[in-house]
């Protein structure tokens, strides 16, 4: 299986880079992480919100496969536990399909791709910045993996 994360934003800082590098070579090649930036719609002062939302949500369709289960990252998602994220790539890996996590720009992700997602996940009701959230979302995929396996990361 292979997560794949889209995400809005490009040019993240070094720390982000080392973190998520970090927990990506702990994950075994069946369980997998990769990163794919997806560059941000324009904005500044006179620019159209919705429509740079739109863009990246078109951005996003585009690197979609289709068999993916898609999971939309979202403030109104459903919260899970570090347990339950266990659970999910349980499942995700027993129906044999990879999977994307979806992130979205400074304005969120489009509604309609939120709607078009298989799960609406909640990593808190915090607004967290976009380069934390990629290093937050290696660090839960690692330690759902090591609750998988019993490994002892976590106590």
């Amino acid at each position: 299986m292979r997560i794949r994360l889209l995400a809005v934003g490009t040019r993240m800082p070094g720390w982000v880079s080392e973190g998520i590098e970090e927990y990506r070579k702990r994950l075994p090649r069946d369980f997998a992480l990769e990163i794919e930036e997806i560059a941000p719609g324009q904005r500044g002062k006179n620019a159209d919100v919705a429509r740079a939302v739109a863009l990246e949500a078109q951005r996003i369709r585009e690197r979609l496969r289709g068999d993916e289960i898609t999971v939309a990252l979202e403030v109104q998602g459903q919260a899970w536990s570090t347990q339950r994220l266990a659970r999910e790539a349980e499942e995700w890996r027993l129906a044999g399909r990879d999977v994307a996590l979806l992130i979205g720009g400074p304005d969120g992700l489009c509604p309609q791709l939120s709607a078009s997602a298989d799960r609406c996940w909640s990593l808190s009701p915090l607004t967290l910045p976009h380069p934390l959230v990629r290093v937050i979302l290696a660090e839960q995929l690692y330690r759902a993996w090591t609750l998988l396996v019993g490994h002892p990361y976590h106590r």
